[in-house]
């Protein structure tokens, strides 16, 4: 099995920290290789909420959803690396081996949804970690969270790279119909070998622009989110990706600069350093000019986006090529009115 990461990066909340020493065992081959080759552990969530709240500008959404926590996809670059520190994981192994899952997902979004606080707006999900991983093909949280979201016309909006998606067009097709979702599939490079390297467990790029034609063909409001963009890596193919994707039947078009939080940092480094040696120094120096000599800044309004000269081409880029292929800047507003709040218990019958 392939990973993104092929280290375990310490664990900042944590005072011990163990160390390997594999002095003894320099020369056993297959011993280190079972080091860096771990199979996937599923865990039980006991948390009692799933929906989050979010208070960043950056993003385009108040309220988010994550059935899982830890993302199978193992993408080297994936800023919700550090998120899987507070479990007591760490951010590079751990992260893509160990997945949390909420198994009581669909039966705390239908308690959350029955709350008479919950005044309708639109909940994204993925705003953490991929909610189409293949742990959704055994558990199929996703599903049953939007099986709830159907039946009470609450507006959804969903960020995936996994063809997955379209197992779900049953559902989603209704949806539409009601302008209750919006669907943005992520595209970060069109080159196959790249992205097995990258992002080694998730859809190839073929199949995530399939995925972009069905959706379209199926009514369902489809994007192409072109992130991250990696300075010297990939950036270079955004017209392209675009060009694709529209072709393919994307409508509106987005993209993220790279970033490098805490623990994701580690992991970056040593997988570019690993599988392009080559580039590794030049796409982390041009990194650090969008980031202030940093290879990450967490200032709000900059961090999505970057700054300097690198990251201000990249904007005019993207903004050139989204107008003259003629993406819109983005959907039409959800449709917030038709909410119904759903009866906690599915079996119950309404009586108007």
């Amino acid at each position: 099995m392939r990973h993104g990461s092929n280290i375990d990066p310490p664990n900042r909340f944590l005072k011990t920290i163990n160390v390997s020493d594999l002095e003894q065992v320099a020369d056993d081959e297959d011993y280190l290789k079972t080091l860096a080759h771990r199979p996937i552990e599923y865990f039980e969530d006991q948390s009692e909420t799933i929906v989050s709240h979010n208070e960043s500008p950056d993003v385009p959404f108040n309220y988010s959803l994550n059935p899982y926590r830890g993302c199978i996809h193992a993408c080297a670059y994936c800023y919700a690396r550090p998120s899987h520190e507070y479990l007591g994981f760490n951010a590079g192994l751990d992260f893509e081996t160990k997945i949390v899952v909420k198994l009581r997902a669909a039966e705390l979004f239908r308690k959350f949804l029955a709350k008479p606080t919950w005044i309708p707006e639109p909940i994204n999900f993925s705003g953490v970690t991929d909610c189409y991983q293949p742990a959704e093909r055994k558990f199929r949280l996703t599903r049953g969270c939007l099986e709830v979201a159907r039946e009470c016309n609450q507006p959804l909006s969903i960020v995936t790279k996994n063809a997955l998606v379209t197992r779900d067009i049953d559902l989603l097709q209704p949806m539409a119909k009601r302008n209750l979702i919006h669907i943005f599939v992520s595209v970060t490079t069109l080159d196959n070998q790249l992205a097995s390297n990258m992002e080694p467990r998730t859809s190839v790029p073929a199949a995530r622009l399939r995925a972009i034609r069905q959706l379209s063909q199926s009514g369902i409001p489809v994007g192409v989110m072109v992130a991250p963009i990696i300075p010297g890596l990939n950036d270079a193919e955004l017209p392209k990706i675009l060009e694709t994707a529209r072709e393919y039947g994307a409508e509106v078009a987005g993209y993220v600069l790279i970033r490098l939080p805490l623990s994701v940092e580690p992991v970056f480094t040593e997988w570019i350093q690993r599988v392009h040696p080559a580039k590794a120094e030049m796409v982390l120096g041009r990194i650090k000019q969008c980031r202030e000599g940093k290879l990450n800044d967490s200032t709000w309004g900059s961090r999505m986006v970057g700054s300097g000269v690198i990251s201000d081409q990249i904007n005019q880029l993207f903004k050139v090529f989204r107008k003259t292929l003629g993406y819109q800047e983005k959907f039409p507003p959800h449709n917030c009115d038709d909410f119904v709040p759903p009866l906690e218990n599915p079996r119950q019958r309404r009586l108007f």
